[in-house]
């Protein structure tokens, strides 16, 4: 029998992990790493040396593309042999989601494809709709997207106006609405269209063919990035529905809508790193090539610095994407053990996690942003130009800050998703947060102690920070807390700051233990400067929130606890930075 994940969703806040229980890239296996070569041989030849007819949205080239990548069974990876797939662990689907997610446009048109377009088939459907559809999903006989968004109901998924109707004689739904941000929505041939039956107060979900009496769309959105990606507002007038294309159950489509969103988001974070790897590749590349005062700008300080920023946030991001993929992995797999079936088991697996899923996506997509943000300012001028890479990478990079729900929604999620967890006594938050509170004045001390154990406690201190703050904060606004979104969007900040650093602190520990000290002295540079950061970045939002709920008189007392807790030994992140700048220089491509 599998056995459960070493910690709940959300449960990070409470619990120490121990290395040896979180998984880190350097462990994937020899078919994991195949795929990925597959993966990564497939943009090589057919994505990047045609990125300008991609983004040119020439007739059926990206549909063209999809289906050579079914060839290859990169389609397949979520899907069951048995549906013609090529059924991976989530840990190969997430490493392989990362390889293409540095295609720009043709990454959105397959994520969107194999993730919201065929998910919601293979984990909801029945058997007659599995058989149907799923196997030339799986080999891109037939494309997918997925039909949520509309022109009034954005975040708020469930006040969409589309509606369905049963027919008289009871064998279809008629359906009358519109869609809006459809991706893949000019090609794709099955669609997941969500709608009110009758005067239902939730959404149900349809199966919906692109070629049904009915359905239309609108001219190709024009758009800021990703402008391969075929974004359309697809029209649905008096379209015949069969009723056995109901999809689950009715009234249970908000709660498919949110579950795929909890897949979709947890993948983005992964596609993010390819991007933000390649962006990196293409930053070092040109800081090497380009002089200035008669040596290449890489010898500079100021480039340095930006190219070791660009490196540690990337490396934060990947160590707890596959922290959190592996918890993840093994819940999925407990309930399968316990006889779950195949479908909810994955949905109600990563669902457990929404709290690291929602996280991940916001922590990811800024974190690419920075990264291309970056790179267009070491291009200089060059990078304002449309003829260089980063210019591409800049504007795709944008769209990931809203994709799968907003980075604002998914902060307050990730908060609120944790404090209800809380209340549902799912763990013991609410008893740790008042033990820390009324401990108000301790914190571990890192005099003498180990490399290791010093970060550890430095995690402790600033999980402590977090945890000081929620009676107070539940104490003064109670059910109205969901209301105080800026409060909320405090603790966000300090939630996955704490996250990635400890994930990023057990995965160096688990590195040293395989590989040695010696070979490790640079990923150590990358958390010193990750320590020094993110302490500042919770000291700021810990005081923020303590200003916006705290009694006056508490004001002072709250805040010089919260820099007891946030205080980091000091080290030299210039020299830090300078380091691994250097070894990126050297190697002239993403080494770490």
């Amino acid at each position: 029998m599998s056995e459960k994940a070493v910690i709940k969703g959300g449960e990070f806040l409470i619990k120490d992990v121990d290395f040896q229980d979180v998984f880190i890239p350097e462990e994937f296996d020899e078919e994991t790493k195949m795929i990925v070569d597959s993966c990564r041989d497939f943009l090589e030849t057919e994505i990047f040396p045609h990125l300008d007819r991609i983004d040119s949205q020439e007739n059926g080239l990206m549909s063209q593309l999809l289906k050579k990548a079914g060839d290859m069974g990169l389609l397949g990876l979520s899907v069951p042999e048995e549906y013609g797939g090529f059924e991976q662990s989530f840990l190969s689907i997430m490493r392989a989601n990362e390889a293409l997610g540095s295609g720009y446009s043709y990454s959105v048109a397959v994520m969107a494809h194999t993730g919201i377009g065929t998910l919601p088939i293979l984990y909801y459907g029945n058997e007659y709709q599995k058989e149907k559809y799923i196997p030339k999903l799986a080999s891109g006989a037939l494309m997918a997207a997925y039909c949520l968004t509309e022109p009034g109901a954005g975040s708020d998924a469930n006040s969409g106006r589309t509606r369905a109707v049963l027919s008289e004689d009871g064998k279809h739904y008629i359906l009358n609405g519109q869609k809006m941000w459809i991706t893949n929505g000019g090609f794709a041939d099955v669609q997941t269209v969500f709608a009110k039956i009758d005067n239902d107060r939730v959404l149900s979900a349809f199966i919906v063919e692109r070629e049904w009496e009915g359905v239309s769309m609108n001219a190709e959105e024009k758009k800021m990035g990703i402008k391969g990606s075929s974004t359309r507002q697809i029209f649905y007038n008096d379209v015949k529905v069969p009723v056995e294309n109901l999809l689950g159950k009715r009234g249970e489509g908000f709660r498919i809508a949110l579950n795929i969103l909890h897949l979709g988001r947890i993948k983005l974070g992964a596609t993010v790193v390819g991007g933000a790897k390649r962006a990196i590749f293409h930053s070092v590349n040109y800081a090497n090539e380009r002089k200035q005062f008669g040596k290449a700008i890489a010898e500079f300080g100021a480039i340095k610095h930006k190219l070791a920023q660009q490196v540690i946030r990337t490396f934060a991001t990947e160590s707890a994407i596959y922290r959190a993929s592996k918890d993840i992995q093994d819940n999925i797999l407990f309930l399968k053990s316990e006889g779950v079936d195949h479908g909810r088991a994955n949905i109600e697996g990563v669902a457990d996690y929404a709290v690291e899923c929602a996280m991940m996506k916001v922590y990811g997509s800024e974190a690419l942003d920075y990264v291309v943000d970056e790179a267009v300012q070491i291009y200089g001028g060059m990078g304002f130009s449309s003829e260089t890479p980063v210019d591409r990478a800049y504007r795709d990079s944008r769209i990931n800050r809203i994709f799968e729900g907003t980075n604002e929604i998914n902060r307050l999620l990730a908060v609120d998703a944790l404090l209800k967890k809380g209340l549902k006594n799912e763990f013991n938050l609410l008893e740790n947060a008042r033990i820390a509170f009324e401990s108000l004045d301790q914190s571990e001390n890192t005099d003498g102690i180990s490399y290791f154990d010093e970060k550890m406690v430095l995690v402790r201190n600033l999980k402590k920070a977090i945890l000081i703050l929620i009676p107070g904060i539940t104490d003064a606004f109670g059910r109205k807390i969901s209301e105080e979104e800026e409060v909320m969007m405090n603790l966000a900040d300090m939630l996955m700051q704490i996250y990635v650093l400890e994930s990023s602190v057990l995965r160096v520990m688990k590195q040293e233990n395989i590989q040695g000290k010696e070979s490790n002295v640079l990923s150590r540079d990358i958390l010193d400067v990750l320590a020094h950061e993110a302490s500042s970045i919770i000291m700021k939002a810990g005081t923020d929130a303590i200003l916006g709920f705290a009694a006056e008189d508490q004001v002072n007392k709250q805040t010089d606890v919260l820099q007891k807790l946030c205080r980091t030994k000091p080290v030299n992140v210039k020299n830090a930075r300078r380091r691994i700048a250097e070894k990126l220089i050297e190697e002239n491509k993403y080494c770490y």
